[in-house]
């Protein structure tokens, strides 16, 4: 039995025009800038624009109430870590959009779980912060 060699088309993007894989230090540009645009993106939501706030915030209070440097370090870290997981919520929220624009059960649990998520990071960060300023 002769095997079939399957071609399947490039990936496209939106407009039909292949997308071009860079490689070398051209990926590590490409990867940088859409690192930038997804930070652009994420600094469309309100709620982003309120955590960046707050970590400044909390840089401040944390200088006021002499932090160690390992403290200041941990609460950079956990930060980030909220940073990440708004982008990852913000990113299944339009893919549920554009998805599943109409309303529906899945949609809404997917929805509610990644806020669920940042939810729990922004306890875990209060928690922290709590901590080095009273104790």
């Amino acid at each position: 039995m002769a095997e079939e060699k399957r071609h399947t088309a490039a990936p496209a993007d939106d407009t039909g025009n292949p997308i071009r894989k860079e490689t070398g230090i051209a990926h590590f540009f490409a990867a940088a800038r859409y690192s930038l645009q997804g930070f652009l993106r994420l600094y469309e939501e309100s709620a982003f624009r309120h955590e960046l706030l707050a970590f400044a915030a909390g840089f401040v209070l944390f200088w006021l109430v002499g932090a160690s440097f390992g403290e200041i370090v941990t609460y950079a870290v956990l930060m980030l870590l909220l940073f990440a997981v708004e982008a990852l919520n913000t990113a299944i929220e339009e893919l549920v959009d554009r998805v599943s624009p109409e309303i529906s059960t899945v949609g809404r649990n997917a929805k509610d779980l990644g806020s669920f998520a940042v939810f729990c990071l922004i306890l875990v960060n209060g928690i922290f912060a709590a901590t080095v300023v009273f104790f």
